[in-house]
C-alpha cells in the first residue's frame, strides 16, 4: 500500500485536475451558447437562398447557365475538412477525419487535394500522401466572416478555372446540444434546384436577365453554404469540449473519493499498528 504521503499528494494532484477540468467546461457551456446562437441565426438565412434559388430555377425559362452548376467529367477533387484547432473534445476530430478517410479510400479513380480548416485536421494530413492546397487556423472556435469569404474566393475559384472538378465539406452537423453527426456534403458543383412536390411559385419578371441575377446571387449563397458549415462545426466542437471535460471532472471526483478511502484505510491501518506497540511494549514492561 502507499504510503500516506504519497495518496495525500495525489489526491492534491487530482483535486487541482478536477478545477481546471471544471473551468474549462464551464467555459466551453458559455461558448456553446454563443455558437448556438449563430447555428439559430444562420440556417433561417441558408433556408432562404435554397428557397430563393429553387423559384429563381423554376421561373427561369430555359437551361440554367452559371459557372457553379457545371457538371464536367471529374479528373480532380478537392476534400475541404472541418476540425477545430484545440484538442481535449472527445471524439470530435477523430469523427471527422474517420469520415474523410472512408471518403478518400472511395476516391480511386480521380486525384485528390484538400483543404483543411483547423489545426488538428492540417496535423494530421500533413503526413500523409494528399496533397494540402491550402490551410486556415488559429480560428478560436470563433468563425470569422472575411475570412471564410477567403476560403470561398479560393474554392470557387479553383473551381471555376478547372483546377478541381468537384469541391465535398466534411464537418460535423450540429443537431442539438448533446447531437452532432458527422457528414460529407457536396459544395461545388451545386445540384439543380428544383421545386417540392406541390410547392407553387409565382410569377417573376426577372431585370436584368437570369445569368445576371445567378452572378449575382450565386457567390452568396456558397459563402452561406461555407457559413453554415463553420458555424455547426464550431457550436459541435464546444459541445464535444463541454461534455469531455464534464466527464473528465466526474472522473476526478469519483478518483478523489476512492484515493480518499485508500488515505484513510492506510491513515487506520497506522494508527492500529501504532497502538499494537504501545500495547505490545507495557506488556513487556510488566514483564
Amino acid at each position: 500500500m502507499a504510503t500516506l504521503r504519497a495518496v495525500k499528494k495525489r489526491i492534491r494532484t487530482v483535486v487541482s485536475t478536477r478545477r481546471i477540468t471544471k473551468a474549462m467546461e464551464m467555459v466551453a457551456a458559455a461558448k456553446l451558447r454563443k455558437a448556438t446562437q449563430r447555428v439559430e441565426q444562420a440556417k433561417p438565412y441558408a433556408k432562404k437562398m435554397d428557397e430563393m434559388l429553387s423559384h429563381l430555377a423554376s421561373a427561369a425559362t430555359g437551361e440554367i447557365i452559371h459557372p457553379y452548376f457545371e457538371d464536367r467529367p471529374i479528373k480532380r477533387k478537392t476534400l475541404v475538412v472541418i476540425t477545430s484547432d484545440r484538442g481535449l473534445c472527445g471524439s470530435f476530430n477523430t469523427n471527422v477525419l474517420r469520415k474523410a478517410e472512408q471518403w478518400l479510400a472511395e476516391q480511386k479513380d480521380c486525384e485528390v487535394e484538400l483543404v483543411t480548416i483547423g489545426k488538428r485536421g492540417n496535423d494530421y494530413y500533413k503526413r500523409r500522401r494528399w496533397p494540402i492546397v491550402k490551410f486556415f487556423g488559429d480560428w478560436g472556435g470563433v468563425p470569422n466572416y472575411d475570412r471564410t469569404r477567403e476560403i470561398m474566393t479560393l474554392l470557387t475559384s479553383r473551381f471555376v478555372t478547372g483546377q478541381t472538378d468537384q469541391i465535398t465539406l466534411v464537418y460535423t452537423r450540429f443537431l442539438s446540444m448533446v447531437r452532432y453527426h458527422v457528414v460529407g456534403e457536396p459544395y461545388l458543383p451545386i445540384a439543380k434546384p428544383a421545386l417540392k412536390e406541390g410547392e407553387q411559385v409565382g410569377e417573376y419578371i426577372f431585370e436584368p436577365t437570369p445569368e445576371e441575377i445567378y452572378s449575382s446571387l450565386m457567390p452568396g449563397y456558397a459563402t452561406t453554404k461555407l457559413v453554415t458549415a463553420m458555424v455547426e462545426s464550431f457550436a459541435s466542437e464546444h459541445g464535444s469540449r463541454m461534455i469531455a471535460m464534464g466527464g473528465a471532472t466526474k472522473n476526478a471526483g469519483e478518483m478523489i473519493d476512492t484515493l480518499t478511502l485508500d488515505y484513510n484505510k492506510a491513515r487506520q491501518a497506522q494508527i492500529t499498528k501504532e497502538i499494537l506497540e504501545v500495547v505490545s511494549g507495557a506488556e513487556a514492561l510488566k514483564g
